[in-house]
């Protein structure tokens, strides 16, 4: 059965139908284009790029840190193997994603959104050349550890967001801009499977020879990552505009402490559910492609495909459901039928015994992020003061990131030790458990669209 599932993956049949999923997500989005304001449609652009740059490098993480891991490392007497090691280079990235999450943000509000994403993205190139010549475990960790500190502005691009959108809109247009970025996630993979042969072969015509080797995915990656920053330089505008005086800021200390000890407002709880939520599930990223292959064998040829067909999924979810959605449900509601959906989809994965069930469950991943983030953030926006936008938006990408510390922690210790699906089971029981944090929120939602019959 699983070797039935790997040629499934790899045979030219299911390539196409890939394919043809690519050119539908290409045909939807210049159908709704229409629809999309143009600032708006340059950081779609913008975050697409990067996104896509992005997610040719992590899918193959973990088959890179096999190759240089071989069964594990010993350090301090004790064995760490493949899928610790996974989740601890991964939570690299997100330590120092955290660590410079709130001083993007502050940089943000106080010089400008457009700057702090350009710096930004030159973190990025810089990352990937690291990871694409990475020849040790500590290289690898160190090309994490760069992006990771240029990967603090997820809370400056929704920040943009807030900037250019009215608050009945922005569930919408965060939903947009989720769009643009996981047709990078659908895409990106694909990409960087491409880019693993053509490391292999020769580059130049005649007797001379020329190969990229295992660097070609770093080296395409950054590569596209120039081609984004020079893309943003000229057309992306700045957003921010100074309405008010720094003295009606909050400073980062009073809203880290507002978060923690005010646990019944709105903002707290706003931010706890993201930041649990988004923990769990990217969470099980850095030891999935290990799941895949030990049940599915799917190797790192293959597993661009699945996330391509993730990514689809949550497109093709933000493009033409979450608008309609939100008018009729309200982002409450919807926000919680989406953990709903992604609890379900995270618990039902490790018990799929073909492709088909795995495809089944894997389709409420998508479906249930695409329901749950953007409302979640939408609310955010509504709650918080114009003026702490960038900082608050900052602090839950912060919260997220100790939650995305633990999380890739757990469930690689999971993995070598509990068994194979323990990791998911953990990740759909805490997602379902922050549900009762959304209860009553309804009153800061966008009011849904009376029926018809009314």
């Amino acid at each position: 059965m699983q070797g039935s599932v790997a040629q499934a993956l790899a045979s030219p049949l299911v390539r196409l139908v890939l394919v043809l999923i690519g050119a539908g997500l290409l045909y939807t989005l210049g159908r709704e284009l229409k629809k999309i304001p143009p600032k708006l449609m340059v950081l779609m652009a913008t975050a697409f790029m990067d996104m896509v740059g992005l997610l040719m490098v992590v899918p193959l993480l973990p088959f890179y840190v096999k190759k240089l891991g071989g069964e594990g490392v010993n350090v301090l007497g004790m064995h760490l193997g493949i899928g610790i090691l996974s989740g601890v280079i991964a939570s690299a990235f997100t330590v120092a994603q955290l660590l410079s999450s709130p001083m993007w943000a502050r940089f943000s509000d106080k010089f400008g959104r457009r700057p702090a994403l350009l710096i930004a993205l030159s973190a990025a190139g810089v990352a990937y050349l690291v990871f694409g010549f990475a020849e040790s475990l500590w290289l690898l960790l160190l090309s994490r550890i760069v992006q990771g500190a240029g990967g603090g502005t997820v809370g400056v691009i929704q920040a943009y967001v807030a900037d250019t959108t009215e608050p009945e809109h922005r569930a919408r247009n965060l939903g947009w801009l989720s769009a643009a970025t996981n047709l990078g996630v659908a895409l990106g993979p694909v990409v960087g499977a491409f880019a693993v042969v053509l490391g292999r072969k020769d580059l130049l015509p005649g007797g001379a020879e020329l190969r990229m080797g295992q660097a070609a995915p770093g080296i395409v990656a950054a590569m596209l990552c120039l081609i984004t920053i020079l893309f943003a330089w000229r057309y992306l505008k700045e957003s921010k505009t100074l309405h008010h005086h720094e003295s009606e800021r909050r400073r980062p200390k009073e809203a880290v402490l507002r978060v923690l000890t005010n646990t019944s407002d709105p903002i707290s709880r706003l931010i706890w559910i993201y930041a649990i939520a988004i923990g769990a599930f990217q969470g099980t990223f850095p030891i999935l492609p290990l799941f895949l292959n030990y049940k599915f064998q799917v190797t790192e040829e293959t597993i661009g495909y699945f996330f391509m067909y993730i990514g689809s999924i949550s497109v093709f979810a933000r493009v033409l459901l979450l608008g309609k959605l939100v008018d009729r449900m309200g982002e409450a509601r919807l926000s919680r039928f989406g953990l709903v959906l992604l609890a379900a989809g995270l618990g039902t994965m490790p018990l799929a015994p073909n492709l088909f069930f795995l495809a089944l469950s894997v389709a409420m991943l998508p479906l249930g992020t695409a329901f749950t983030f953007p409302c979640v953030t939408a609310l955010l926006s509504r709650v918080i003061n114009p003026a702490d936008r960038g900082l608050y938006m900052g602090l839950q990408q912060s919260f997220g990131g100790v939650s995305r510390i633990i999380a890739p922690l757990w469930a690689g210790f999971a993995f070598d030790a509990l068994g194979h699906g323990i990791p998911f089971f953990t990740a759909a029981a805490v997602v379902l458990g922050t549900i009762s944090l959304g209860l009553g929120l309804d009153q800061y939602a966008k009011r849904p669209a009376p029926s018809p019959a009314a």
